[in-house]
């Protein structure tokens, strides 16, 4: 069996409903499509979580979702990976006047 190739998959705002307004006490709702999402995902990919949050929180968060069974590993540190999904970043094309532009005017998907 070939070994699967590491997706980084940035918790807040991509998996859950977040959309700016942090609270560490309060874990926003899964987003509608994450679960069927990382179902097909997982079965080309091993898939770690990417997040700030409170480890032990979002364990929890991730079995009463019941995809914690579809996530390898939680971490807050960027580790190798084959790609990362996240909604705060800005794909680096080669072109660092490009990349200025980009930076200047990025906006989250929820705003």
């Amino acid at each position: 069996m070939k070994e699967k190739k590491t997706i980084l998959i940035d918790f807040d705002g991509v998996l859950n409903d977040y959309k700016g307004n942090f609270n560490e006490n309060d874990v926003p709702n899964i987003k509608k499509g994450a679960r069927e999402f990382l179902i097909k995902l997982s079965q080309d990919y091993e898939i770690k979580l990417f997040t700030t949050r409170n480890k032990i929180k979002t364990c929890k968060w991730l079995i009463k979702n019941e995809i914690d069974s579809y996530i390898s590993d939680i971490t807050n540190v960027k580790e190798l990976a084959w790609v990362y999904v996240d909604d705060r970043c800005v794909k680096f094309e080669g072109d660092f006047s490009l990349l200025a532009n980009q930076i200047n005017n990025f906006k989250t998907w929820y705003r």
